[in-house]
């Protein structure tokens, strides 16, 4: 081949044009339907191809893979899955709110719409729906384009009754742009159609008046504002939210509607594996009993009735499918012939561009049809006045056709007429039929060239085939629609089991929970020589809060803690507590707990339980030491307690009334007993222990396997002034501890 023969071209140019050509028709010729008629190709060559078969509303059923191959075959040449698809989408009540395609078999469901069966085993045929878009498609309202071989002819676009994209709504994906437009009731639709041909000037807050938003098919509800929805339909861009309908039957939850496209074998695996990671408690069974009465019913069975139902669904709303976001995006075809993103007022303008000019070519057609048959007619009933004329010039004339033309006047198309009549139609009953027939055509020209002159009448016929279309297809809306909504995902404290639980903390720093408040923390298993540092009873969904030997405070959720089944786990790798030190307290409580904190100098004071919680995990500072004093385990403080108790290792007893100390978010305290300094230093004196009584409690005092026990009348004689150093209790020394031991009828529960 001759080197002048090739053209030479850049990869850089070829790959732009070759990427624009393919990118435009995506766009023009597969993604994004037509504001016509609402559709894309692949659906406009489905219909035709079906109507081109008869598959009308009244005729029989055909299996779907015949209405496949022709429409493959003749009109688009891809794969038959995508257009089986395609066509089962059409098909499906919960994909299209007005279907166009009358399926038979099994056609898909909500839980599940790729279920359909092959178009082998299924039939179908159009709805009588679908007869808005085709029914005027051979009245000359349209144009018309070769197929892909240039053997057949296809319409362009259909003939549109009623703006079918806002009614079906659609969505797709092309190169660079997409499209997502919800459904909308039909009676809304039309009655905000009317509204713009009648009122060219109305807004969009004046249809929002007549379209309240979008409507699907099923009666789950839209939650959007009226702001929300006048910025979307202004705009053509803009988010909403579907959520569930559901009920409560004692303690169960009905879930009756679903959001649009949402599935809900789904939605149970969703809230089940919610269930496996312990998230919903609250929740014991899930069943789904939908059935062909009733597609959607959910069951969620709660532990009893007093689970608070609108909260648990509120959490149900934000963490799963029971409530969805859809998009709005009305990008279209426009009609001239490029993509554009339409606000409601400009997307019904546009439509009726189209309609009126689709409803002028139907009549210029039939315009056209009535004056040719009025041509022939008037040939004919020349002819009849004297019939037998030409009768004898048919008979003898060797070319009757120029002879009548010649003798009558007529036209060839007129000759043609009169020389196909039959004999029968040569009686006088005929020519009376001639006359009604030209009688009633001239009534109908004079009434079509009045609506085509005339803007107000073709507006009123649009408008009246409007109205009927309304009264034959029209339905109350099914969506309500909610201005806002209370979604909210459980905290992690709100998804635990409360139960009780005792925190137990190790002499090594090991921590673990156990279940109940009956358990002896001193009879667990500890590692090697460890042993129970000290425990604090309280509830599941608590912080847990430990202080360590350097005064400062630490949080842990008790419920994360290991359970005592084990040995539990050292406290450090949960904090980033200081090098070397000991934790000497645990307690559990809840806002307005009271604590007595204390250390071996003799000070201390009472907190609060909420002054001692840190969100950090380097702890807060909350006691400050005297110089050579320890942390002591922190005493709870109940409402019945009346006094503390405290004593030195060398079993000096000081009794004090509770409210000479005071309550501090923090600091150094008070002084509590009276240690002095030097034998302090020298490690000879210290504050060893401390208790809280009520006026009848008794203090129980332990010294190894001996003990004494103080009731309450026993107190006067140690009864003194806080920061006293007490009195010697007998000849004990070294108390190891002290006991409060309270009747069992003023336990605290």
């Amino acid at each position: 081949m001759a080197k002048d023969q090739f053209e030479s071209i850049s990869l850089k140019k070829y790959a732009e044009e070759s990427y624009l050509n393919y990118a435009m028709y995506v766009i023009l010729d597969r993604a994004l339907p037509n504001v016509g008629d609402g559709l894309k190709p692949v659906q406009r060559r489905i219909l035709y191809a079906m109507s081109e078969l008869g598959l009308d509303a009244s005729s029989k059923y055909k299996k779907s893979a015949r209405t496949v191959g022709d429409v493959i075959g003749k009109f688009h040449p891809h794969g038959d899955s995508a257009a089986y698809e395609a066509m089962v989408l059409m098909a499906q009540n919960f994909s299209f709110k007005y279907p166009l395609v009358d399926g038979q078999g099994n056609w898909g469901s909500q839980d599940d719409p790729k279920s359909f069966a092959a178009m082998r085993y299924t039939e179908s045929k159009l709805t009588n729906f679908a007869n808005l878009l085709i029914s005027e498609l051979k009245s000359g309202t349209v144009d018309w384009q070769p197929n892909f071989d240039g053997s057949l002819l296809e319409p362009v676009i259909f003939p549109s009754k009623i703006p079918m994209i806002l009614l079906n709504g659609t969505s797709g994906i092309a190169v660079g742009m997409a499209t997502d437009i919800p459904s909308h009731n039909i009676n809304e639709v039309i009655d905000a159609t009317i509204e713009v041909l009648e009122k060219p000037k109305s807004e969009v807050k004046d249809l929002l008046k007549i379209i309240k938003g979008p409507d699907f098919s099923n009666d789950a509800s839209i939650v959007a504002n009226s702001e929300e929805l006048e910025e979307m339909y202004s705009s053509g861009r803009g988010g909403f939210k579907i959520k569930a309908n559901w009920r409560q039957e004692k303690n169960q939850i009905i879930i009756n509607a679903l959001p649009y496209q949402a599935s809900g074998s789904k939605i149970l695996e969703q809230i089940a594996e919610q269930m496996l990671n312990k998230k919903l408690p609250m929740i014991v069974d899930l069943t789904d009993e939908g059935d062909h009465e009733d597609p959607v019913r959910l069951v969620i069975t709660m532990k009893s009735n007093r689970v608070n139902a609108d909260d648990l669904m509120n959490h149900l709303f934000a963490s799963t499918d029971l409530q969805k976001t859809y998009r709005m995006n009305m990008n279209l075809i426009s009609l001239k012939g490029g993509p554009r993103v339409f606000s409601l007022v400009d997307l019904l303008k546009e439509w009726l561009v189209f309609r009126k000019d689709t409803v002028k070519r139907k009549l210029e057609h039939r315009l056209d049809q009535v004056n040719d048959r009025l041509h022939i007619l008037e040939g004919l009933l020349t002819v009849f006045i004297d019939i037998d004329k030409v009768i004898k010039i048919i008979r003898k004339s060797d070319e009757p056709k120029k002879e009548l033309i010649k003798i009558f006047k007529l036209s060839e198309i007129q000759a043609n007429a009169i020389l196909e009549i039959r004999l029968r139609q040569l009686a006088k009953l005929e020519q009376i039929k001639l006359e009604d027939e030209r009688n009633e055509l001239v009534s109908e020209r004079d009434d079509l060239e009045k609506i085509l002159k005339s803007k107000t009448r073709l507006k009123t016929l649009i408008k009246n085939e409007l109205i009927e279309i309304k009264e034959t297809f029209g339905e109350e809306r099914k969506s309500l629609i909610i201005d806002s909504t209370n979604a909210k995902v459980f905290s992690e404290e709100e998804t635990l089991v409360v139960e009780p639980i005792t925190v137990v903390l190790s002499k090594a720093g090991w921590v673990r929970s156990a279940k109940g408040h009956d358990i002896d923390p001193e009879s667990l298993s500890y590692r090697g020589d460890d042993s129970l540092q000290d425990f604090a009873r309280g509830k599941s969904n608590q912080l847990a809060v430990f202080l360590d030997s350097n005064g400062k405070a630490y949080s842990i959720p008790s419920h994360s803690l290991p359970t005592a089944r084990g040995m539990g786990e050292p406290i450090t790798g949960r904090l980033n507590a200081d090098s070397g030190v000991q934790f000497i307290s645990s307690v559990i409580g809840i806002e307005g707990d009271s604590f007595l904190i204390m250390n071996t100098a003799g000070y201390g004071y009472i907190a609060e339980y909420q002054n001692m919680v840190s969100n950090k995990k380097t702890g807060r500072a909350f006691m400050k030491l005297p110089e050579n004093g320890k942390m002591l385990k922190a005493i709870p403080i109940k409402k019945r307690h009346t006094h503390i108790a405290a004593v030195s290792n060398i079993g000096k007893l000081l009794i004090f009334k509770i409210d000479e100390l005071p309550t501090l978010g923090k600091g150094k305290g008070n002084k509590i007993i009276n240690i002095p300094k030097d034998k302090l230093s020298a490690g000879e004196e210290f504050m060893a222990h401390a208790q809280v009584l009520s006026e009848d409690s008794s203090l129980r005092i332990e010294v190894g396997k001996r003990s004494v026990t103080l009731k309450p009348k026993d107190w006067p004689e140690y009864i003194l002034s806080r920061a006293k150093r007490g009195k010697k209790v007998g000849k004990l020394i070294n108390i190891e501890r002290l006991i409060e031991e309270v009747k069992p009828q003023k336990e605290d529960t």
